[in-house]
């Protein structure tokens, strides 16, 4: 995966992406985890590789700080499409190269995002690197399991699924690890697919 094939992919995913992943499980994963944030209007919220702006979809955003980023201009297109009438700030914008000041943000929403995009190890980077202190990140991803073994039909399918857009050998135990200076982890649990799919909530401590 690398940037510029990821644009043309998401070219191709997104005017089928609402209907995949903003349905069924999807859809009840993201409504739980996103009714469980307690956003309020001195918050700075950044939502992380936005797509087609599906978790703007189920939050009340009426004088909400929020900014939203994505490297495709296709998937941005369809966000915009939905909330040009509204306060939401749409830039197109690389995760592993955030265009903003250090600690600017309350929140980092980051779905379905550390999968994505060619090097999780920068994009988490960055993430961190926004995020005010006392401030959290919200994943929302698949991972490796915990011991880094994928079973053998994950490893023969890895290659195919990576050229569809997405990777599900990403183990975050290793990102989380060599970034977790000032950071502490508030929850880590399993949301669909046999805890394939989990929440995870970051908080940063004061540096």
């Amino acid at each position: 995966m690398y940037n510029s094939w990821n644009k043309v992919i998401y070219k191709i995913w997104s005017p089928l992406y609402d209907r995949i992943f903003n349905k069924g499980s999807f859809l009840n994963a993201r409504k739980q985890i996103l009714q469980e944030v307690s956003f309020r209007k001195e918050h700075k919220i950044l939502f992380v590789g936005v797509g087609t702006g599906a978790d703007l979809e189920l939050i009340d955003h009426t004088n909400l700080d929020i900014t939203a980023i994505d490297i495709s201009p296709d998937m941005l297109k369809k966000a915009n499409e939905k909330f040009e009438n509204t306060s939401v700030k749409f830039f197109e914008m690389d995760a592993q190269d955030i265009k903003f000041n250090d600690k600017e943000f309350d929140y980092v929403m980051a779905h379905l995002i550390l999968s994505v995009v060619p090097n999780a190890d920068k994009c988490f980077q960055e993430m961190k690197r926004v995020l005010k202190s006392n401030g959290k990140i919200i994943i929302f991803d698949k991972f490796a399991p915990k011991n880094n073994k994928l079973s053998l039909s994950k490893k023969l399918l890895r290659p195919i699924i990576k050229f569809l857009g997405t990777d599900i050998g990403v183990n975050f135990e290793k990102v989380f690890e060599q970034n977790n200076q000032n950071l502490m982890i508030e929850e880590d649990v399993p949301v669909m697919l046999n805890g394939m799919y989990r929440k995870i909530v970051i908080k940063k401590v004061c540096e």
